[in-house]
C-alpha cells in the first residue's frame, strides 16, 4: 500500500483471515472475558518478548508480490507458494530502509529470541512486513531452521524467512486500552491496536504512564459533561485527556508538588486541542470562583491572534505557550499566568501559496461591523497585499464572522476595554495598510520614496503618525559618522525590508501586550499558595520542502522536549532505581543527546555558529552554510548539503534546512528611526511598542569607522532569547511531576476515518512508545519514601506502631493488605510499585477518611442538637421570663388605662343623667305652670273675672310654648310603654323556656330515679345470687364429712352405694371445689366495682345536669353511652355467670346424686315458692 495514498489502507484484522485459521473466539466476546490484569490463561500469553522492527523492510521478503520465480516443492501448499527475489537495486532497497530508524544488532537479536522460535513451533499468526513499509498479518504453515510458509488473508502463499516473523497477539487483545496489556509487544501489533480503536473512535490509548492521542480530524462525543461526572467519580477508567488531568490535579493536592502537562507531537496532531480539552477538565473540576471562566475565555484570542492555516494544519499554532493555573489550599483555581514562546512574526508579511496569515485580519475583515470599517477604513481580504500573497482566504467549515464575535465576546470576558479593542483593530488594520504602501525609484542609483497613496495616509493616520514622517522612515534611514549625522536613501529592497520589519514589530508587540493583559485579568496575588499544574502546548516538529529559520527554531524546541521525555522516563527512573538498589533489568532507548548538543554546544555549535555570524556585518546565508560544513562535517547529527543547505537527523527523522534568510531573521532589526517614529505617534499602543523595542535594544557596534544611529542589532539574538526562554522552561518543568501526552497524526490530509501506517509508525518511533510500555512493564512507575508512606497510610494498621520505625511501618501495611512481593519492591530510601498498587491503598484510605469523618459528623451533629436543645430551653426560660414581666407591665397600663376608662365612663354617665334630670325638671315646671295657668283661667272663667287683653296675648305665647314641650313628652311616653312592651313579651318568652326546661329536668329526674331504680334492683338480685352462691357452697363443704348418714335418712335403699361414692368425691372433688371458689369470688368483686362505677357515674351525670356541677360535656348523650356500656357489660357478666353455673353444674354431678341440688337450685326452687 502507498503511504502516499488518499484511500485508507486496509490494515489486515485477525477477523479478516479465513475461518479456519481462526483459533480463538471473536473480539467482540472474548474482550468481555478478559480479565483486568490481562492474565488470559492460556498457551498465547508469553512473558514480555521485545520484537519491534528496525531496518526489516529489506530482510523480511526478497521481492515484490507477483515476481514468480520458483516454485517450492517439499511444500504441500507448493503450488502457490511463490519465493520473492529483489526487482529493485540495492540502493533502492537502502532508500526504504533508511526511513526507519536502525538499531543494534544487540537489540535485533534479543528482539527476535522467543517470540520467532515459539510461533514457528506453535504454527501461530505472526506479522510479515511487505517490500511497501506496511504489516500483513498471515498464518505459519509449514516452518524450518531458516524460513517459512506463510498465508496470507488474499489467499496467497509466501517463503519468508523465519527471523523476519513478528509474533501477532491473539485477537482477545485486540483494541485494548493499555499496550502494557500485550503480551507481544512490536511494532505491528502496537499499530493494529491503535488502528483497531482508531476505527471505532477510541482515539485515547495508555502506553503505560503516557496517553496517545491519534486526531480523528472530526469531533467525537467523549467531551460531554456527563464524561467530565463519571471522570470526576472514577467511575469510568479509559484512557482520556480528563484521566490525565484528573491523576495531575489529584497528585497535586495529595503530594503537594506542582504537576505538568506536556503535550507534543507533529503539527497537526492535535495538541491545541487537546490542551483546551484539559483546561476544559480542570476549569469543571477546580471552578466556582469565576476565573476559570476567564482562563477558557483566552483561548479564542490566542488561538486568533497565534494560530494560522498552514499546508498540514488549519488551525497550526505558531507560537508556543505555557499555561500556569494556581490553585488555592482546597483545590479551586485562583488564577493563571500564561507565558508564549517564539511567535513567527515572518507569517505577517509572507505566507505560502494555500496558507493562511494570523486567523485574525481574516476575521476582522469577516466580521468587524460597519461603523468599526468605517473608523479604520477596512476593506476585504482580498485588497490588502499581505493577504493576497497565499491566495486562500478562507478554511472550509469555519465562519470568520462568527469567530470574530467569539473574539470580540472573549476580550470582554479578560477586561479588554472597548476602548483598548478598538486600538487592537486599529493596529491591526494599520499593518494590513503597511503592505498596501508601495515605493517609486527616484534617481539612478534605485533610490526609492514611498507613494502617497491610499495605504499610506490609513497606515499614518491609524498609527497616529503624520504622512510625512511614515513615509521618511519608510524612505531613509538617519546614521551619524563620526560627528555628524547623515540621512541615507534606502534601495527598493532595503525599504521594503523597512517596512516588513515595522509591520512584523507592530504585530509581534500587539501580541505580547494582548498576553500582558490577559496574564493582569488572571493575576492571582495575595490567593497564590504555591499549587499549580502547567499545560506546555508547543509547536510540533516540522519537515516541509523548504525548511527555514522558523522550523529550524520549533525542531530545536522539540529536541529539547523529547530530551526531557527521555530523561523522566528513561535516565531518570533508571537512575533511581540503581540508586536505591532494587532489582532491574535495564531498558535501551534511543537517546537524543547528540542532535541535542550539535544545536548547543559551545563554541562550534548551530546556535553558536549561527550567533557568531550575525554580528559580523559582512556575513552573509552563504557563509553561515560553509561555516557550519567547515566545522561540523564530522558530526554524526549533521551533513552538509549544496548551496545553503545543511540537514539535522532529528530524533522525529532527517530534515534539510535552506540558510536563506537566517541571519536577517536571527537579527530580526528594527531601526531606530522606526522605533522612534511610533514613539513619537499619538496613539497610546505604539507608544507602548516604542518603550517596548527600546527594552530591548542596544547601542550599535557594527564597524570601526562609523557608528549607526539605529538599533541595527539587538542585546540578544533571537536565538539566543529563545535558548534562554527554553532553559526557563525546562527548569520550571523540571519542579514538576510531569504528565505526558504523545499527539499523533493519523494522516497528512486531514481526512476523518484515514489511518496512514507509515506515518502513524513513525510516529511511535519518534515517541519511544515502545520503549516507554516495556520500561513501564518492567519497572515501577509508583514510588514513595518510607517516611511518607508510612505517615500517609499508618494509620490504617490494627495495631498501634508508633514507636517503631517508617520502613517497619511501610513493610507491615504491605503485609497487611496482602501486596504481593513481585508488585512492589522496597528501596534503601523509597518504596516502588507496580502500576496500580497504589491505588488499592489508597481506596482503602479514602473509604477509612470517609467513615472517620462520618463518625466524627456524626458525633459533632450529637453534641451540636445537646447544645441547640440546652441552649433552647434556657432561651424559652429567659423568653417566659421577659414574656411574664412584659406582660405583667402591659397588664398594670391596662388596668389603669381600666380604671381611668370607667372613671370618665363614670363622670360622663353623670354628666349626661344631670343633663336629663335638669331637661325633666324644666319639663315638668312648663308643665306645672301650664296647668296652673289652666287651672287659673278656669277658676276665673267660672268666677267671671275680667281679663285684660295683653294677658290674653301672653297666655296665647305661653300656651304654645307648653304645648310643644307636652308633644315631646307625650312622644317619650309612646316611646318608654313601647320599650316597656317588648320587655314585657321578652319576658314572656322567657318564662316559657324556662318552664319548658323545667318540665324537661323533671321528666329526665323521673327517668333518672327510674332507672336507678332498676339498677339498684338488678344489682340487689346479683349480690343476692352471690351470696346464696356462697353460702351454698359452704354448707355443701361442711356437709361432706357427714354424707352418709345423710344420705341414709334421706334414702335407705342407696346407703351402700353413696358411702363409696362419698369417699370418691371426698378423696377426687377438693381441688375443683377450691377453684370455684376462687372464681366466685372474682366474679363477686367484680360486680361490686362495676356496681360503684357506674353508680359514681350516675350520680355524676345528675349533679351535671342540674347544674351543681359545672362539666364540659352533654349529660344525655353521656347517659346513653353510659347505659349502653351497662348493657353491655350485664350481658358479658351474665354469659360468664352462665358459664360458671355449667362449671360448677358439672363438678356437682361428680360428687353424686346427693350433691345434685346446688345453690342455684335451691335459689330457684325457694324463688318458684
Amino acid at each position: 500500500m502507498s503511504l502516499n495514498s488518499r484511500v485508507p489502507p486496509s490494515f489486515p484484522s485477525i477477523n479478516s483471515l479465513p475461518g479456519d485459521f481462526r483459533f480463538m473466539g471473536s473480539p467482540a466476546s472474548d474482550q468481555l472475558e478478559k480479565s483486568d490484569d490481562g492474565d488470559l490463561g492460556n498457551d498465547y500469553v508469553k512473558p514480555l518478548t521485545i520484537s519491534e522492527n528496525g531496518d526489516l523492510g529489506a530482510k523480511a521478503v526478497e521481492g515484490p508480490v507477483g515476481d514468480i520465480d520458483q516454485v517450492v516443492e517439499d511444500s504441500p501448499y507448493g503450488g502457490n507458494a511463490v519465493e520473492y527475489r529483489p526487482s529493485m537495486g540495492d540502493g533502492e532497497l537502502d532508500s526504504v530502509a533508511s526511513h526507519l530508524p536502525s538499531i543494534s544488532a544487540s537489540r535485533r537479536e534479543h528482539r527476535w529470541d522467543d517470540t520467532t522460535s515459539f510461533a514457528a513451533k506453535k504454527k501461530l499468526q505472526s506479522w510479515i512486513q511487505l517490500p511497501n513499509g506496511n504489516w500483513e498479518l498471515g498464518k505459519i504453515l509449514s516452518t524450518s531452521a531458516t524460513e517459512s510458509i506463510i498465508s496470507l488473508p488474499d489467499g496467497k502463499v509466501l517463503n519468508v524467512k523465519t527471523e523476519s516473523l513478528v509474533q501477532a497477539n491473539p485477537d482477545i487483545l485486540d483494541g485494548v486500552d493499555d499496550l502494557m496489556q500485550l503480551s507481544y509487544l512490536n511494532e505491528p501489533s502496537v499499530l493494529y491496536n491503535l488502528q483497531y480503536r482508531y476505527n471505532q473512535d477510541l482515539i485515547y490509548t495508555k502506553a503505560g504512564p503516557v496517553l496517545v492521542a491519534i486526531n480523528p480530524f472530526k469531533k467525537v462525543p467523549l467531551y460531554e459533561n456527563d464524561y467530565i461526572e463519571a471522570y470526576k467519580r472514577k467511575s469510568i477508567e479509559s484512557p482520556h485527556v480528563y484521566a490525565i488531568t484528573d491523576t495531575a490535579i489529584r497528585e497535586m493536592i495529595r503530594d503537594e508538588v506542582n504537576q505538568s502537562i506536556i503535550i507534543s507531537g507533529e503539527s497537526g496532531a492535535g495538541k491545541t486541542e487537546t490542551a483546551k480539552i484539559a483546561m476544559q477538565y480542570l476549569a469543571a473540576l477546580g471552578g466556582g470562583s469565576g476565573i476559570e471562566y476567564e482562563i477558557l475565555k483566552t483561548n479564542p484570542i490566542l488561538e486568533a491572534f497565534g494560530n494560522a492555516k498552514t499546508l498540514r494544519n488549519d488551525n497550526s499554532s505558531r507560537f508556543g505557550k505555557l499555561i500556569e493555573i494556581h490553585f488555592s489550599e482546597t483545590g479551586k483555581i485562583s488564577g493563571a499566568n500564561i507565558q508564549t514562546f517564539l511567535l513567527e512574526k515572518s507569517r505577517v508579511v509572507q505566507c505560502t501559496e494555500g496558507e493562511r496569515s494570523y486567523h485574525i485580519f481574516y476575521q476582522l475583515c469577516a466580521g468587524a461591523p460597519t461603523a468599526l470599517r468605517e473608523k479604520i477604513n477596512l476593506k476585504s481580504a482580498d485588497e490588502y497585499k499581505y493577504l493576497r500573497l497565499s491566495n486562500c482566504y478562507s478554511i472550509g467549515g469555519v465562519n470568520d464572522t462568527e469567530q470574530f464575535r467569539i473574539v470580540v465576546e472573549a476580550l470582554d470576558v479578560v477586561h479588554i476595554s472597548k476602548e483598548d479593542q478598538q486600538s487592537v483593530f486599529a493596529m491591526l488594520a494599520a499593518v494590513l495598510w503597511l503592505g498596501n504602501i508601495s515605493f517609486t525609484v527616484i534617481d539612478n542609483e534605485n533610490h526609492v520614496e514611498a507613494v502617497t497613496d491610499e495605504g499610506l495616509d490609513n497606515a499614518a493616520k491609524l498609527i497616529g503618525c503624520d504622512v510625512g514622517e511614515l513615509k521618511l522612515a519608510l524612505s531613509t534611514r538617519k546614521m551619524r559618522v563620526g560627528s555628524d549625522n547623515i540621512v541615507q536613501k534606502l534601495t527598493l529592497s532595503q525599504a521594503i525590508d523597512t517596512r516588513d520589519a515595522l509591520a512584523k514589530s507592530i504585530y509581534a508587540c500587539l501580541f505580547e501586550w494582548l498576553v500582558e493583559q490577559i496574564n493582569k485579568s488572571l493575576a492571582v496575588g495575595k490567593r497564590r499558595t504555591g499549587r499549580s499544574i502547567s499545560i506546555l502546548d508547543i509547536y510540533g516538529f516540522e519537515s516541509f520542502d523548504r525548511n527555514s529559520f522558523e522550523q529550524f527554531c520549533i525542531n530545536y524546541a522539540n529536541e529539547r522536549l523529547q530530551q526531557h521525555f527521555n530523561r523522566h522516563l528513561f535516565k531518570l527512573e533508571q537512575e533511581e532505581y540503581i540508586q536505591d538498589g532494587i532489582d532491574w533489568a535495564k531498558v535501551d532507548f534511543e537517546d537524543n543527546q547528540d542532535c541535542l548538543s550539535l544545536f548547543e554546544k559551545k563554541p562550534l555549535g548551530l546556535l553558536s555558529l549561527l550567533d557568531e555570524e550575525s554580528t559580523f556585518p559582512n556575513g552573509t546565508d552563504l557563509t553561515f552554510a560553509n561555516k557550519l560544513k567547515q566545522h561540523l562535517n564530522s558530526n554524526s547529527s549533521f551533513r552538509g548539503e549544496r548551496g545553503k543547505a545543511f540537514s539535522v537527523c532529528h530524533y522525529a527523522g532527517e530534515v534539510m534546512y535552506d540558510t536563506t534568510g537566517f541571519l536577517e531573521k536571527n537579527r530580526d532589526l528594527l531601526h531606530l528611526d522606526s522605533i522612534q517614529l511610533l514613539s513619537s505617534c499619538s496613539c497610546r499602543l505604539p507608544q507602548i511598542f516604542a518603550s517596548s523595542m527600546l527594552a530591548q535594544s542596544e547601542k550599535p557596534a557594527v564597524g570601526p569607522s562609523y557608528k549607526s544611529g539605529g538599533a541595527d542589532s539587538q542585546k540578544l539574538s533571537v536565538t539566543t532569547k529563545f535558548k534562554g526562554q527554553l532553559f526557563q522552561l525546562m527548569q520550571r518543568l523540571e519542579s514538576t511531576t510531569p504528565h505526558f501526552i504523545r499527539c499523533i497524526k493519523a494522516n497528512n490530509f486531514q481526512s476523518p476515518g484515514l489511518f496512514e501506517q507509515g506515518l502513524v509508525l513513525q510516529q511511535l518511533r519518534c515517541c519511544g512508545v515502545l520503549e516507554v510500555v516495556r520500561i513501564s512493564r518492567s519497572g515501577f512507575p509508583t514510588r514513595m519514601s518510607h517516611q511518607k508512606f508510612a505517615r500517609r497510610y499508618g494509620f490504617l494498621l490494627l495495631e498501634n506502631v508508633a514507636y517503631q520505625d517508617p520502613l517497619s511501618v511501610s513493610v507491615a501495611i504491605l503485609h497487611q493488605f496482602n501486596i504481593l512481593p513481585e508488585m512492589y519492591q522496597v528501596g534503601y530510601t523509597k518504596l516502588f510499585f507496580r502500576t496500580g498498587q497504589i491505588g488499592v491503598l489508597e481506596d482503602t484510605r479514602n473509604r477509612t477518611l470517609h467513615g472517620i469523618l462520618r463518625v466524627q459528623s456524626c458525633f459533632r451533629g450529637h453534641q451540636a442538637r445537646r447544645y441547640i436543645k440546652e441552649l433552647g430551653r434556657g432561651i424559652a426560660t429567659l423568653q417566659s421570663f421577659v414574656r411574664g414581666d412584659k406582660s405583667r407591665k402591659e397588664y398594670a397600663v391596662l388596668l389603669q388605662r381600666h380604671r381611668a376608662a370607667i372613671l370618665i365612663q363614670k363622670q360622663l354617665k353623670a354628666k349626661i343623667g344631670r343633663r336629663k334630670l335638669k331637661s325633666m325638671h324644666d319639663a315638668s315646671i312648663v308643665i306645672q305652670s301650664v296647668i296652673r295657668g289652666w287651672l287659673v283661667r278656669r277658676c276665673s272663667r267660672d268666677s267671671g273675672l275680667p281679663k285684660s287683653g295683653g294677658m290674653k296675648d301672653n297666655e296665647s305665647d305661653e300656651v304654645l310654648v307648653k304645648s310643644s314641650f307636652l308633644a315631646e313628652l307625650q312622644r317619650r311616653v309612646l316611646k318608654a310603654e313601647a320599650a316597656l312592651r317588648e320587655k314585657e313579651e321578652e319576658n314572656d318568652i322567657l318564662h316559657q323556656r324556662l318552664q319548658q326546661y323545667e318540665s324537661r329536668w323533671s321528666e329526665y329526674e323521673l327517668k333518672m330515679k327510674s332507672m336507678e331504680e332498676v339498677w339498684q334492683k338488678q344489682m340487689r338480685s346479683l349480690q343476692s345470687s352471690i351470696s346464696i352462691a356462697k353460702r351454698s357452697l359452704v354448707i355443701d363443704d361442711s356437709g361432706r364429712n357427714s354424707d352418709a348418714s345423710v344420705n341414709a335418712s334421706d334414702d335407705r335403699d342407696y346407703s351402700s352405694e353413696m358411702g363409696s361414692n362419698h369417699k370418691q368425691v371426698e378423696s377426687n372433688g377438693l381441688r375443683p371445689m377450691s377453684a370455684s371458689l376462687s372464681v366466685i369470688s372474682r366474679l363477686s368483686e367484680e360486680f361490686d366495682q362495676r356496681s360503684q362505677v357506674f353508680g359514681d357515674d350516675a350520680k355524676f351525670l345528675v349533679e351535671v345536669k342540674s347544674g351543681q356541677v359545672d362539666a364540659n360535656l352533654n349529660p344525655d348523650r353521656e347517659l346513653r353511652r353510659l347505659k349502653q356500656m351497662f348493657e353491655a357489660w350485664k350481658k358479658d357478666y351474665g354469659a360468664r355467670l352462665r358459664e360458671t353455673k355449667v362449671i360448677l353444674h358439672k363438678l356437682g354431678n361428680e360428687d353424686g346424686t346427693v350433691l345434685k341440688r346446688k345453690w342455684w337450685g335451691r335459689r330457684n326452687s325457694s324463688r318458684m315458692s
